[in-house]
């Protein structure tokens, strides 16, 4: 039987915790090996490769570092050709997919797919696990998983848009409030609110562009525009949404949606700090996987056809819920729902 191998570029945070996810869940998965890139050597990051080789996956890197790396005292497994060569999927969680993509993946002709993460725009069909999962195929071989706030908005329009199996929304409207930088970081920290532009006349942010191509790949035009603005926090993502519908609703009625879509997390906390710390002692690798959290209290029904209100973006979780049904897909499709479930306990119904 043949391996399958699965090939992780990056190891920020969605690198990391995905290569975590594979190691955890490889028999279950029938993954054969879990490989890894790490493009710079730092001694900084020593700790944490060795963490993920010893959990059993391999390391790789360009050949002219890896003596840098080996110096660190690091077992290094492959070049970089070598481990994409031999891999069976290629999840590139790096800021350089498009540049890999015309580099290295058109070119090699061992993985069955590849995928990009959301700020990739234009490297393959756009995808969010549990919106446009109908029209994905194993024959796509270029994948994008859109961006965790991307995520959040199609659940919202989808969960609270959709009547009677069709799409019934006549306009939405998006602010992102970003936080600043991840827990993680040392850099990039903000001391006060930046407003963003609104480099696309149309949509305003990329965050509505995406979401209209993500729903455009069902044939779906929808009107939609984004803002967003960085406010100084680790925490989450802030989504302030306004939703103009073709078809009349109630507060009860949106509020029993949410609760009844198993991807969406509610609660009755307005403070970001309670939901981001639940998520760090129940999540997985301190990640809600939920597509996004919903303060039930904040939800408003001005007129029958007007819903506004506030959410939470799980920062990656969503995008690692995605990268691994797109991966799993690759690997076996019609086994890719019984080998989810054991994601769901990390999909949080209530925080």
């Amino acid at each position: 039987m043949a391996k399958n191998i699965i090939h992780v570029v990056g190891t920020g945070t969605i690198g990391e915790p995905l290569i975590g996810l594979y190691t955890d869940f490889k028999e279950k998965w029938n993954i054969s090996e879990v490989t890894f890139h790490k493009r710079t050597p730092n001694p900084d990051d020593r700790a944490m490769i060795e963490y993920l080789v010893n959990r059993g996956a391999k390391l790789a890197v360009d050949e002219e570092a890896r003596g840098e790396f080996e110096h660190l005292g690091h077992r290094v497994s492959f070049t970089t050709e070598e481990a994409l060569e031999r891999a069976t999927v290629v999840v590139d969680c790096s800021p350089a997919g498009n540049d890999n993509k015309a580099k290295y993946y058109e070119r090699i002709k061992g993985p069955r797919g590849f995928l990009a993460q959301g700020s990739e725009f234009g490297f393959g069909k756009p995808y969010a696990r549990g919106i446009n999962d109908a029209i994905q195929s194993p024959d796509d071989r270029f994948v994008q998983v859109v961006s965790c706030n991307t995520h959040n908005i199609s659940v919202l329009l989808k969960t609270i848009g959709e009547q009677k199996g069709k799409m019934s929304v006549n306009a939405g409207r998006f602010v992102c409030m970003r936080r600043a930088n991840d827990v993680s970081d040392i850099k990039s920290f903000i001391p006060a609110p930046q407003a963003g532009k609104h480099d696309d006349p149309e949509f305003g942010t990329h965050h509505a562009r995406d979401a209209h191509h993500l729903f455009a790949t069902m044939g779906l035009e929808l009107n939609l525009f984004s803002s967003a603005i960085k406010i100084n926090t680790q925490y989450m993502h802030t989504l302030w949404f306004d939703l103009e519908l073709a078809h009349d609703t109630t507060l009860e009625e949106v509020k029993s949606a949410l609760r009844n879509n198993p991807r969406v997390a509610c609660t009755n906390k307005r403070s970001v700090n309670q939901i981001f710390s639940f998520g760090r002692d129940h999540g997985y690798f301190g990640r809600i996987l939920s597509q996004t959290v919903v303060p039930l209290p904040t939800l408003a029904v001005p007129n029958p056809r007007k819903v506004v209100g506030f959410c939470y973006t799980p920062q990656d979780g969503n995008s690692l819920m995605s990268s691994i049904a797109a991966t799993l897909r690759y690997l076996d499709v019609s086994k890719l729902d019984e080998n989810m479930e054991v994601l769901r306990p990390y999909c949080f119904r209530e925080i």
